[in-house]
């Protein structure tokens, strides 16, 4: 029995209405095709054509068997045993496609998609969307979470059945609903499916958002790795949304790096950040204009940027070009030279801070010139330091090409002072 989750998508129900239907044409097929009805039949239950014709013409075809349920193909009804093409456990353990009929759903997908002008994002979960620590993690300055006070209902859960807690990031909702207008939103974590299950009841308690685009580590291709080979939506009309870049690294130019949500004193010494964390603190990221808050108006300008040429087709365009070019405008006009902020056994050149200074738009150098707008130091002691200082140009510490490629927006100069020299 096949059960289409309310909800779920074009692309999900033209697929398993396709299979139904193919499945069942491929068995009546068998039972009458001695009494000369096959083409009848064909043309009576066929949905999409997967491209071989219909009629007796496709009888003399050998069938490409674009799809498997449960070992059979859902064209012919011949039993597969090979597992080639790409498993979709998290519509149906037992449902493979392959490539030809992937692209083939992506390209009918994205079209639908467009027309309703709306993207493709993939959310990863934590530290992204919420985080989450063990019940026996939980730090002495955070005991208070056990009997959290009311200012946290709605936003902090305890799962019995893991046994975990989890603090959503503040604005989630919000977040959540403006994006839903905008984009076809899938979620995807290194969790297991029991706990990418679990996160997904309590963002999305109504399947409004979400539905059953929930991908695990269970279900991805590559260890260690996350893909769009899952995904059922072209890449050039994804936007991905994660704190680490590292998963994506065949996906890099489609990702928005987000900061990472560190409440729970357990992530802290995770990521080995030498603080406390915002639970310790008993303090939260702000709803108004925190990362998420943030991040969302950057996601209206991608959309808005993407759109707004209705003369040509959408399908021709590519948001990967969209996102490079929103990026390349946030520190241009800046010329940066570092200041012991690399290793000396590093190259310059290939150094992230260096990288990420480039995508931003800004000119990398390693000395200093009348036309250097900018000098990052690790310490307002060294003779580049100085030399910014004498000369009036900008004094910052890394972090702020850092938040600027959070934030997408240039900061404050002043806002991050350089430290002065250990020997003073």
């Amino acid at each position: 029995m096949f059960i289409v989750c309310r909800g779920h998508g074009f692309w999900l129900m033209l697929l398993l209405v396709n299979m139904i239907c193919q499945f069942y044409s491929s068995v009546k097929r068998r039972k009458v095709e001695s009494s000369g009805y096959v083409e009848e039949i064909q043309e009576s239950v066929s949905v999409t054509s997967v491209g071989r014709g219909s009629g007796k013409s496709r009888e003399k075809d050998k069938c490409s068997h674009p799809g498997v349920f449960s070992q059979m193909c859902y064209a012919c009804g011949e039993k597969i045993e090979e597992d080639s093409g790409v498993t979709l456990r998290y519509i149906h353990k037992e449902l493979r496609l392959g490539s030809d009929e992937l692209a083939r759903l992506r390209t009918k997908d994205v079209k639908n998609l467009l027309r309703h002008r709306k993207l493709y994002m993939i959310l990863d979960l934590d530290h992204t969307l919420l985080n989450s620590t063990g019940i026996t993690d939980v730090a002495p300055d955070e005991e208070y979470l056990r009997n959290p006070p009311n200012y946290m209902e709605g936003s902090l859960f305890v799962v019995p059945k893991m046994p975990i807690m989890t603090k959503l990031r503040p604005f989630v909702r919000d977040f959540l609903k403006q994006a839903s207008s905008m984009f076809e939103m899938y979620i995807y974590t290194m969790g297991d499916s029991h706990y990418a299950a679990a996160m997904a009841s309590l963002l999305d308690p109504k399947k409004e958002y979400f539905d059953a685009r929930v991908i695990s580590r269970d279900e991805s291709t590559q260890k260690h790795q996350k893909g769009l080979d899952l995904v059922l939506g072209q890449e050039s009309a994804v936007v991905i949304l994660d704190d680490t870049e590292t998963v994506w690294s065949r996906h890099m130019d489609n990702l928005i790096l987000i900061e990472r949500y560190n409440f729970f004193a357990s992530s802290c010494r995770q990521h080995k950040i030498p603080c406390k964390s915002l639970a310790e603190l008993r303090t939260d990221e702000s709803e108004s204009d925190g990362i998420l808050a943030t991040v969302l108006q950057v996601l209206k300008r991608i959309h808005c940027a993407f759109f707004k040429d209705l003369g040509d087709d959408p399908a021709d365009r590519d948001v990967r070009q969209v996102l490079r070019s929103e990026r390349s405008e946030i520190l241009k006009g800046c010329k940066i030279v570092f200041s012991r902020v690399f290793s000396l056994y590093v190259q310059a050149e290939t150094h992230i801070l260096w990288r990420i200074a480039e995508g931003l738009g800004a000119t990398c150098c390693t000395e200093v010139d009348p036309s250097v707008t900018h000098v990052v130091a690790a310490d307002a002691g060294t003779e580049k330091a100085r030399w910014a200082v004498k000369e009036n140009k900008f004094l910052v510490n890394q972090q702020w090409i850092e938040a600027a490629n959070f934030l997408w927006k240039r900061q404050p100069e002043d806002n991050f002072p350089v430290k002065p020299p250990k020997n003073t």
